[in-house]
C-alpha cells in the first residue's frame, strides 16, 4: 500500500476544519455519500450525507433542536453561564415548538413576499452607489467592498439601525462563524465569543431604549413593542434573536454573492452564458446554492429512538448533522454532473435554506439581493476579472462557508 493510500485509509472521514476540506469538502463529502451514507464522526454525532436521508431529517417531527441538553451532553453541566451559549439557546434558530412558533410568529411578518419584493428598488439604489464609489478605483475586494455592504445595509434597514450608528457594522469582523461549527469550542473560543456577544448585546439594549422612546417603520420597534405586551417576548429573547437576525441577514448572503462570483469566474463559458442571457439569473442564483452553498450543514436532535436512517438505528438524544452541501450535490437527484456549474440546470431545489420548520425566513430576500448584486456588477463591470480564481482564501469555518476576500480589477 503507497503512502497516499495508507495516509486515506486512516484518515478521518469528516475532518471539517482541515485545509483541504476548507478548500473543497466536495471530493469528502462524495466519498461520504459512496462509503458510509449516515457516518458517526468521532465526536458521536450522525452525519446524513444523501439528499434523501437530509430531506428526512428536515421534515421529521422526531427530530428536533433540544439545544440546551445538546449543549450540556457535549461541554457539561456548567455551560449554560457561558453568556454565548445562554444567547443561543434563545434564538428561535435553537428552538422547538412552541417556543419556536412564538417567535417566528413575531418576526415573519416582516418577510413577506409582498415586503421583500417591495425592496428591490432599494437594493438596486445601494448596489449602484456602492460601485460608483468603487469603479474609478479599478479594483477592489468582491467580498468587503461590494457583497458585505449590500446585506449589511439591508439588515441595518430592517432593523431600524440609526445611519450614524452603521459604520462600526461595516468595519465588524467576520469571525463568529466558528461557534456553529460541529467541532466543539475551545475555552478561549468561548471566550472569545462571549466578548463579542457581550459588545452586541450593549448595542442592541441602547437600541431597544431608543426604539422604545422613539418607535419607527422597522422590526426591532415590533419586537420591542411585543416584549411589552408581555408573555410574547422576554427582554434576554429580543436580545437574542436581534442578534441571530442581524447575523443571519447578511452572513449567509455576503457568501452567496461571493461563492457565486467565484463559480461564475472559475467556470468561463457559465460566466460567458450569463452575460448574453442576463435572464437566466433567477435560475442561475439556485444553481449557485446548490453548487457552493454559503450554509453547508445544520443540526437536529432525536426526540425518540429511531429505527432506521440510512441503514442506522439511532438513540433518543443523539445528535444528527445534515450536511446540505451534500446532498445539494448527490447525484441521485442531479443525476447529469452534480460537480459541474450550469446555470440552466432544470429543476434545482438547493437544500441550502433548511427545510421544514426551520426553513430560512430570509431566504427570499438572500435570493434578490444576490440576483441585483451579480446581475449588476456583470452589466456594469463586463471586464472585471479576479486576481487568483486558482488559490482564493477561504474563511478558517465549515458551516458558514466563504471567502475571506476576493481581489478583483478590471
Amino acid at each position: 500500500m503507497n503512502e497516499h493510500a495508507q495516509a486515506a485509509a486512516t484518515a478521518p472521514l469528516f475532518n471539517p476544519l482541515s485545509p483541504e476540506f476548507i478548500r473543497d469538502p466536495y471530493p469528502h463529502y462524495d466519498l461520504l455519500r459512496r462509503v458510509d451514507p449516515v457516518h458517526v464522526t468521532p465526536h458521536g454525532m450522525y452525519l446524513a450525507s444523501r439528499h434523501a436521508d437530509v430531506t428526512n431529517v428536515l421534515r421529521d417531527k422526531r427530530f428536533g433542536k433540544d439545544f440546551v441538553e445538546r449543549s450540556v451532553r457535549r461541554y457539561g453541566p456548567k455551560i449554560m453561564d457561558e453568556p454565548i451559549f445562554r444567547s443561543m439557546s434563545h434564538w428561535m434558530l435553537q428552538q422547538d415548538p412552541p417556543d419556536h412558533s412564538r417567535l417566528r410568529g413575531l418576526v415573519v411578518k416582516a418577510f413577506t413576499a409582498r415586503r421583500v419584493e417591495d425592496m428591490r428598488p432599494r437594493i438596486q439604489q445601494i448596489v449602484d452607489q456602492t460601485l460608483d464609489r468603487i469603479i474609478p478605483q479599478g479594483s477592489m475586494d468582491l467580498i468587503e467592498d461590494f457583497a458585505f455592504r449590500l446585506p449589511v445595509t439591508i439588515i441595518c434597514d430592517m432593523l431600524g439601525i440609526p445611519e450614524e450608528h452603521r459604520e462600526v457594522f461595516y468595519s465588524g469582523s467576520r469571525d463568529g462563524g466558528r461557534i456553529l461549527d460541529p467541532v466543539p469550542l475551545k475555552p478561549d473560543e468561548i471566550a472569545k465569543g462571549n466578548a463579542a456577544y457581550m459588545m452586541s448585546q450593549m448595542y442592541f439594549q441602547q437600541l431597544f431604549e431608543l426604539r422604545r422612546k422613539q418607535p419607527g417603520d422597522d422590526l426591532t420597534t415590533q419586537l420591542v413593542q411585543a416584549e411589552e405586551d408581555g408573555s410574547k417576548l422576554t427582554n434576554e429573547e429580543l436580545t437574542a434573536n436581534i442578534i441571530l437576525l442581524f447575523g443571519a441577514g447578511h452572513e449567509t448572503t455576503v457568501n452567496l454573492i461571493g461563492n457565486g462570483l467565484l463559480a461564475l469566474h472559475r467556470n468561463p463559458d457559465q460566466l460567458a452564458l450569463l452575460k448574453a442571457r442576463p435572464e437566466l439569473i433567477t435560475n442561475a442564483i439556485e444553481e449557485f446554492l446548490r453548487y457552493d452553498s454559503s450554509v453547508q450543514m445544520t443540526g437536529r436532535v432525536t426526540l425518540e429512538d429511531i429505527d432506521d436512517l440510512g441503514g442506522k438505528k439511532i438513540a433518543k438524544g443523539e445528535s444528527v448533522l445534515c450536511l446540505l452541501g451534500s446532498a445539494n450535490r448527490d447525484p441521485a437527484v442531479y443525476p447529469d454532473r452534480p460537480d459541474r456549474l450550469d446555470i440552466t440546470r432544470p429543476n434545482v431545489r438547493p437544500l441550502s435554506f433548511g427545510g421544514g420548520i426551520h426553513f430560512c425566513l430570509g431566504a427570499q430576500l438572500a435570493r434578490i439581493e444576490a440576483e441585483i448584486a451579480i446581475s449588476t456588477l456583470l452589466r456594469r463591470l463586463p471586464d472585471l476579472r479576479l486576481d487568483d480564481a486558482a488559490n482564493p482564501e477561504w474563511r478558517p469555518t465549515f458551516v458558514l462557508r466563504g471567502l475571506k476576500r476576493l481581489p478583483a480589477s478590471w
